[in-house]
């Protein structure tokens, strides 16, 4: 069973910078994609960006595309999200998530999921 537990979220002004966190438990293999989603209030969740375990394959959703950076640890314990010059409409509720294999396309049927960190950027 992989477990993964985010942190690192907040309250940050607008143009400011956060690095979110996903800490993932013995259990996860080489053959795994991390993502992230985010889901805002009254809206469905939506994909930010992924990146396979083992490589270079990375996919970015194009409203984050050159703010936002999915990254791994040399361990591969942590995935990270780096997220600069953030906006209110990034303001969200931020998810971890894991699935089998290396399609790091936008997609929804991670098996995996964290439990959330709240990322709020005011004006």
């Amino acid at each position: 069973q992989v477990q993964l537990v985010e942190s690192g979220g907040g309250l940050v002004q607008a143009g400011g910078s956060l690095r979110l966190s996903c800490a993932v438990s013995e259990g996860t293999s080489s053959t795994y994609t991390m993502g992230w989603f985010r889901q805002a209030p009254g809206k469905e969740r939506e994909f930010v960006a992924a990146r396979y375990w083992n490589g270079d394959y990375i996919y970015y959703a194009d409203s984050v595309k050159g703010r936002f950076t999915i990254s791994r640890d040399n361990a591969k314990t942590t995935v990270y999200l780096q997220m600069n010059n953030l906006k209110p409409e990034d303001t969200a509720v931020y998810y971890c998530a894991a699935r089998i294999g290396a399609d790091v396309t936008p997609r929804n049927d991670y098996r995996y999921w964290g439990q959330g960190t709240q990322v709020t950027v005011s004006l």
